[in-house]
């Protein structure tokens, strides 16, 4: 038998003080690569849904009618647990008492977590002047609402896309409003822009190439400016060269992207589903998004599902079957660990809101368990390991985000405050 070469009597056969080198001459760029693309989790919250309101019909007292609207229409058709549970099809138990009290309080607290003022599908072509005027409108509105505190912690604009017949007008409308929102006092801490109908990653190229001109000139800090990619092109998804498109895209945005939103309507037709099955769990729907999902992994990029137009308007019973479908689409949504979606309509709200604090509460007690056996090391009936923990902190710290959790009952069931949850988290 053989025996192993030893470069002495007692020590074994290592590397060479030149392999080791040339391993980190090898690998150092592809670190610093790794490290640019994939940079984990954003620290800061991400909200439940976008709120769409064409521009015209935005004012300033948008998200205090809509919370109105829907508390409404929540007392009306589910004033009650026991409504709520027979509304949507669910027991009606303790965790529905719960839930129930939970989106009451957030419909006159916090009823839109993030609005998006849209120049686009919502709004359609108009005269320059009407929609420059809109522009200014919009961004004295926003920043007024920034000073008195009044506004939603997410708000921002979707203009037009850059595709060549409206490329000028979109490019205009943002100026516009960026630039008199820095003449009101400058950009508020939520501030989000959407770019839609992204059919090339030059698109995406050329608007972070325009945000960094912006911040140049207005003296902003580099990368001030991000934006959310709207995924509702099939190019979006799939390139004529058969290559999947959507890292491209987060690519050619050099760090700017903030989140992929997928369009249902748009994208469903896009690939010839009839507008009777046009929805967000139809399978060109999960593949597009699980095309997303994956480009997304680690870069911080996060997701968005998209809407249902069926809104929830009329007698009880079609109030309640419109519910029970929001309801489900949301629950189904949370689960692919897609966890912000479109809401186009008040009455949208109760459900978005019920779907997503019994999806919270329904997962704490496991959570929590789960998070302090890693932490204690005492194992129990599922042993986890660090990508889990991290998983887990993030639920939690989603569920206290949106009002779902409480810090208290988080704290006393892991020992960990948020500080201490972010940092597990990787945020």
């Amino acid at each position: 038998m053989s025996h192993p070469a030893r470069a002495g009597a007692d020590r074994p056969v290592s590397f060479s003080d030149a392999a080791r080198a040339a391993v980190e001459a090898l690998l150092a760029p592809v670190d610093a690569e790794l490290t640019r693309r994939y940079p984990g989790e954003r620290p800061a919250r991400q909200p439940v849904h976008t709120v769409y309101v064409p521009a015209d019909a935005f004012g300033a007292h948008t998200v205090r009618e809509w919370g109105a609207r829907a508390l409404a229409v929540f007392d009306k058709h589910a004033g009650t647990p026991a409504r709520l549970a027979r509304a949507l099809g669910v027991p009606d138990d303790a965790l529905l008492a719960d839930v129930h009290a939970r989106v009451r309080a957030k419909l006159a607290r916090e009823p839109i977590e993030d609005l998006r003022i849209d120049f686009e599908d919502g709004y359609g072509p108009r005269p320059d002047a009407e929609e420059d005027a809109e522009a200014v409108r919009a961004a004295k509105l926003v920043a007024a609402a920034a000073t008195e505190g009044t506004g939603p912690p997410y708000i921002g604009i979707r203009a037009k896309c850059l595709e060549a017949a409206v490329r000028a007008r979109g490019i205009r409308t943002l100026e516009v409003f960026l630039g008199t929102l820095l003449a009101e006092g400058g950009l508020p801490d939520g501030l989000l822009l959407t770019l839609p109908k992204v059919s090339h990653p030059a698109q995406v190229a050329a608007l972070a190439r325009l945000l960094a001109d912006f911040e140049r000139r207005a003296g902003l800090p580099d990368g001030r400016l991000g934006f959310e990619i709207q995924i509702e092109t099939t190019q979006a998804v799939l390139g004529p060269d058969g290559r999947a498109t959507v890292a491209l895209l987060i690519d050619a945005a050099e760090g700017r992207a903030v989140g992929l939103h997928y369009g249902t309507f748009d994208y469903s037709a896009a690939c010839g589903v009839g507008a009777a099955q046009q929805s967000p769990d139809h399978p060109v729907a999960d593949h597009a998004k699980a095309v997303m999902q994956v480009a997304a992994a680690g870069t911080g990029v996060r997701l968005s599902d998209g809407s249902t137009n069926v809104i929830p308007t009329g007698p009880a019973e079609q109030v309640h079957a419109a519910w029970r479908l929001h309801h489900g689409l949301v629950r189904r949504a949370l689960a692919r660990a897609y966890y912000q979606g479109w809401d186009l309509h008040p009455a949208q709200l109760p459900t978005r809101y019920a779907a997503v604090y019994a999806f919270h509460r329904e997962g704490l007690d496991t959570a929590c368990a789960r998070l302090a056996a890693y932490l204690a090391k005492s194992g129990g009936a599922v042993l986890d390991e660090p990508a889990t923990a991290r998983a887990l902190s993030g639920q939690l710290l989603r569920g206290l985000d949106c009002g779902a959790l409480d810090p208290a009952e988080v704290t006393a069931r892991t020992g960990l405050d948020r500080a201490a949850l972010h940092a597990l988290a990787g945020r």
